[in-house]
């Protein structure tokens, strides 16, 4: 037991509190004396024993010291070290709570960001697999004190490395080239980069397995692609690993925490696995992203096309289009779609993808999406809006409001920023009809969710 409370509102102490909610970073939510405090691996309903560590005037930051009375949504983590790493934020949280939590996470931001009274939130689309949904999983790599080769996620709060050789949330069948991929690079005695002194070489080891066909690909980013016997250790590996179809590394000499440089060479076999999504058939490299639940993203997109109700004879526009996850399944309901993305890569890949599935009523642009949208020779009937995580630039809500299109759909993995977004869409004349929560990322406090907005 830790001791009695000391009931001081300052750094180092500890107070008794009950968890009142859960924010959206995924911390738990007290009070004490009419103070916020925010405490980390908590879920509504439990009575804590919490110790102060960032204490401003009405709210602090606490850390967890002994858990009084269990919430009854409280449960036993499937991950013996979920209290360590901070790749996951709710192992202690029983599955459907966690649905209720994300569902108040959107509706909170509707609320108080995006205005809206009473936000159209349809039910819940959960996930279909609470463990296990991952197709991609990049680890950073260390060293521990005794010199032996580490990866995994780091420590929460902090860039101490927690060693896995397994994870619960990443596709099972990766797990056994984690744990030995570790052995071989201690094996060839490749140098682990050092990100304080900017030295070394291996960064992060990343693991990618396509969830319908099996097909995996490792790719290992580096300062530089000058690593001793690299071609016959990616030989081994594929000579190990039967759905291993190739061995790629990345250069990333940048004194950055940006994971990917922007070369990467095929050591061994492809530089691309395959992988089956919504009916076609997906070639899938070492950079370009992909959605990391490949079922969840799935059935949002079914649920897209159930609400747009297309009828043939629209122009699609994909904007944020990556590799042509969504814009390839739709451009066979449409007359013509388009999709628009930065990354050059990203755009030979879709149009690779577009050829591979003979779907030939589709162009894609190169180019930010506020500078390619103005100057397109048709006027979209449908925009579908996935931008990253920070949202839109302003500058792409205005060419929006000015085009204006009959109908938006934005995709979201940050409530915050969607409301914004939102608010400044149906300020300029847009009307919200459906926000469709799904959950991506389970066991973590991050919620999908896709939004519509049609003209008024």
């Amino acid at each position: 037991m830790v001791g009695e409370a000391v009931k001081e509102w300052q750094q180092g102490s500890l107070l008794q509190v009950e968890i009142e909610d859960v924010g959206d970073r995924g911390e738990g939510v007290g009070r004490w004396q009419d103070r916020v405090v925010f405490v980390p691996d908590t879920v509504t309903g439990d009575q804590v024993l919490v110790r102060l560590v960032q204490v401003k005037r009405q709210y602090a930051q606490g850390k967890l010291q002994e858990i009084l009375t269990p919430s009854p949504h409280r449960i036993r983590p499937r991950c013996i070290v979920a209290d360590k790493c901070g790749g996951c934020q709710w192992q202690h949280i029983e599955d459907s709570y966690q649905h209720t939590l994300k569902l108040n996470i959107i509706r909170q931001a509707l609320l108080r960001i995006g205005g809206f009274s009473d936000p159209p939130l349809e039910p819940f689309l959960p996930a279909s697999a609470m463990l296990g949904y991952r197709n991609k999983a990049t680890y950073p790599l260390a060293r521990s004190g005794q010199g032996q080769v580490q990866a995994g996620y780091y420590r929460k709060g902090s860039h101490l490395l927690v060693n896995l050789n397994q994870c619960p949330v990443q596709d099972e069948r990766l797990n056994p080239l984690l744990a030995e991929i570790k052995q071989d690079i201690q094996a060839q005695g490749w140098s682990i980069y050092n990100e304080e002194r900017h030295q070394g070489r291996l960064r992060h080891l990343s693991l990618r397995i396509g969830r319908r066909t099996g097909e995996m690909l490792i790719t290992l980013i580096t300062t530089n692609f000058e690593l001793k016997h690299i071609g016959d250790q990616s030989i081994a590996w594929m000579q190990r690993y039967p759905n291993l179809v190739g061995v790629c590394v990345n250069s990333n000499p940048e004194r950055t925490n940006t994971i990917l440089g922007s070369q990467t060479r095929c050591i061994a076999g492809k530089p691309y696995l395959r992988e089956e999504f919504a009916g076609l058939v997906f070639q899938l490299g070492a950079d370009p992203f992909f959605q990391i639940n490949t079922e969840g993203a799935e059935a949002l997109y079914e649920a897209i096309l159930g609400e747009l109700n297309l009828r043939g004879s629209e122009v699609l526009v994909d904007a944020y289009c990556g590799i042509g996850t969504f814009t390839l399944p739709f451009a066979r309901y449409v007359k013509q779609a388009i999709g628009i993305e930065l990354q050059p890569a990203a755009i030979a890949q879709a149009q690779t993808n577009a050829a591979l599935n003979q779907i030939e009523n589709v162009q894609f642009y190169t180019g930010a999406v506020e500078e390619v949208i103005p100057h397109l020779d048709v006027i979209p009937d449908v925009v579908i809006l996935d931008p990253p995580r920070k949202g839109c630039d302003r500058r792409v809500l205005d060419s929006l409001l000015a085009y204006s299109p009959s109908r938006l759909v934005y995709i979201s993995c940050k409530p915050a920023t969607l409301a914004r977004d939102l608010k400044i869409l149906c300020e300029g004349g847009y009307h919200l009809t459906k926000v469709q929560p799904a959950d991506f990322f389970p066991q973590t406090a991050h919620v999908e969710s896709v939004a519509f907005l049609s003209r008024d």
